[in-house]
């Protein structure tokens, strides 16, 4: 898979995001939820599949509410180290603003098993008709989910909660903290000297 359109919008000499030079063999497959402020606040939504992350930005978060329905945009592969990415993304470059990660964990496709050959297979299969359904074993989001494709372009899909034993109406947006180093957005733009009044 390509990673040409995420290069082609990045100037690496001004940003510190990943080149995507790095690849290795997995033995499972990965999730990684950032949330990213931006010119607006919204949360990218990214799974390993094929040596990539395949993305969708989600204007209003993950919910683990199977009444909410939350559009979910198709953007550009990101190379699989961006999975650790955090930081502050310069102002004049293409996304300019903070990034933490949210959450991160691993995933299997529904009916999928140990084999991940077989599970990329099924995803592969489920891309490309539009109906992903998967397990998240992450720290905040847990249990079955689905991305389906809204048929009125390749982009524009909903990431749905299924009902399942960790189904909760509980915003869990609220969990605001990185997994990784405990920070908040608020606290990336306090150091930068910046407010924005969108931030939740």
């Amino acid at each position: 898979m390509s990673l040409a359109d995420y290069k082609k919008k990045r100037n690496f000499n001004k940003t510190s995001e990943p080149k995507g030079a790095k690849t290795k063999p997995s033995k499972q497959l990965v999730f990684v939820v950032q949330k990213h402020d931006a010119s607006h606040l919204h949360y990218d939504f990214r799974l390993e599949l094929e040596g990539v992350l395949k993305s969708w930005a989600v204007p209003k978060g993950p919910s683990m509410n199977p009444d909410d329905k939350r559009l979910a945009m198709m953007v550009e592969d990101h190379p699989f180290d961006y999975k650790d990415f955090e930081g502050t993304i310069p102002k004049g470059n293409y996304g300019a603003g903070e990034v933490i990660v949210w959450d991160n964990g691993v995933y299997i496709p529904v009916g999928g098993g140990t084999d991940i050959n077989e599970n990329e297979k099924l995803l592969k299969k489920a891309l490309k008709k539009g109906d992903l359904k998967f397990v998240l074993l992450g720290k905040k989001l847990k249990g079955e989910f689905a991305l389906v494709n809204m048929r009125k372009d390749e982009k524009s899909w909903l990431l749905i909660k299924k009902h399942d034993e960790y189904s909760k109406v509980t915003n869990v947006l609220k969990k605001n903290r990185s997994v990784i180093s405990g920070n908040t957005i608020e606290k990336m733009q306090k150091a930068n000297g910046r407010k924005n009044s969108h931030i939740k």
